[in-house]
């Protein structure tokens, strides 16, 4: 049963913000400045912050704010600014259901709550693929964690939760708790990925396994992990250009724990309850340049819509689709995207996958493998409206280039390429 059908009054606001993190947290201050005050963020953590309250390393805010900070600096600076504004949040508050007609129920420490809004912000953020998400074979001993829940163990909760460690999977919050856990005093044997390239930042290769002589084995899977109530070991075996095992490249490693790092997920259960339609590719929700999803008045920003390499691209992300919010809240509606966005097969995905074509936007991409001296060039009817140079382009590193509303014509679909 729902808040409605239970006799709960529904509050009125502008806008509901569902997710307090780094997304949630510049979407609301953003929306402040444009004047939308009747607004309310809900966070289902104690505290705000998200994610970034157990990112302890430095390397955050470079882009935004040009200065290298911790995960719980950047996030505090929103919170700061959010307490300054005196802009309403909840915390410790569970949302249970979004419909399409823009109502959320929460169920919180008083109880359960609904709210009717103008607008939703959806910004819940992303979940780590798990071992059963990737179907990793063996027994299913203690001693195999995903690295965002390793990292938690570690940074919030004061508890060192290995020893001698192996990591599949060469994902950024993967090599960073490498580096992590050696300067804890662990051992960490290596860490092997399945592609033929890594599939984090090159910075985090070189700064979080080269400098502290971890090794990196590419085109290499776990296909056997040993133990009864604790790890004891894996067994790990060369891939083949399907990513199939190749028989008589088995090696035994012994380790008491298995560090997962096989990429993320955007959360995006609440948006289909609303009839918000996902991409195949990002596994988010397919939006315009507005930033808007398929159903009228609900958008998506940061790790729930794709996910990122750099949080300040988050709160970027955020901070214009706060723009087009704010408009929406005032007019009503916005214009409606009738031009599609296409891709060759080099291309893993694009966002926004329609436009207007009646305002200047940013593209945002990765290409699917690794490239040197390419171009990525946008045409309409085969004629280029913009090209982007990269004398580097790799999946682990988002591609974003601004693309000019006067070039484009209404009611033709833009093609993606690389070249």
């Amino acid at each position: 049963m729902n808040a409605q059908q239970n006799g709960i009054q529904a509050e009125h606001v502008d806008v509901v913000i569902i997710g307090g993190g780094p997304a949630g947290l510049a979407a609301a201050a953003e929306l402040h400045r444009r004047g939308i005050h009747n607004l309310l963020i809900i966070e289902r953590e104690k505290q705000l912050g998200g994610i970034l309250r157990q990112c302890i390393h430095d390397g955050f805010g470079l882009t935004r704010f040009q200065t290298a900070l911790s995960g719980p600096e950047y996030a505090q600076r929103f919170i700061d600014t959010i307490e300054e504004l005196n802009i309403p949040y909840i915390t410790d508050a569970t949302v249970t259901e979004v419909t399409s007609e823009r109502q959320v129920t929460a169920v919180s420490r008083v109880g359960m709550r609904l709210w009717q809004a103008k607008a939703v912000i959806l910004t819940m953020g992303c979940r780590e693929r798990t071992r059963g998400a990737i179907g990793l074979p063996g027994e299913r001993p203690a001693g195999v964690f995903t690295a965002g829940v390793a990292q938690a163990y570690m940074n919030l909760f004061n508890t060192m939760p290995a020893r001698e460690v192996v990591i599949l999977g060469s994902g950024d919050i993967g090599m960073i708790m490498a580096r992590r856990l050696t300067l804890e005093g662990a051992h960490v044997k290596a860490v092997f990925e399945i592609q033929p390239y890594p599939s984090g930042l090159p910075r985090n290769v070189e700064q979080c396994l080269g400098d502290y002589g971890i090794p990196l084995y590419l085109s290499h899977g776990i296909t056997a992990i040993h133990g009864n109530t604790r790890l004891t070991g894996v067994t790990v075996s060369e891939v083949d250009e399907n990513l199939k095992p190749i028989p008589g490249t088995e090696k035994e490693y012994q380790c008491d724990t298995l560090i997962l790092s096989v990429g993320l997920i955007p959360e995006n259960e609440l948006s289909l309850d609303a009839g918000v339609i996902l991409d195949e590719r990002t596994k988010g929700a397919l939006v315009d340049e507005y930033f808007q999803t398929g159903t009228e008045g609900i958008f998506a920003a940061g790790n729930v819509l794709h996910v990122h390499d750099l949080v300040d691209f988050v709160s970027m992300e955020a901070e214009n689709l706060a723009g087009s919010v704010a408009e929406y809240v005032e007019k009503g509606s916005l214009k409606p995207a009738a031009i599609s966005i296409k891709t060759d097969c080099s291309i893993g995905y694009t966002v926004p996958q329609r436009v207007s074509g009646t305002t200047e936007f940013t593209l945002s991409l990765r290409v699917k493998k690794p490239m040197k001296d390419c171009r990525i060039v946008v045409r309409q009817d085969g004629r280029e409206v913009a090209v982007k140079k990269m004398k580097k382009a790799i999946p682990a590193e988002m591609i974003r280039f601004g693309i000019s509303h006067e070039k484009l014509v209404s009611g033709l679909n833009l093609e993606v390429s690389v070249e």
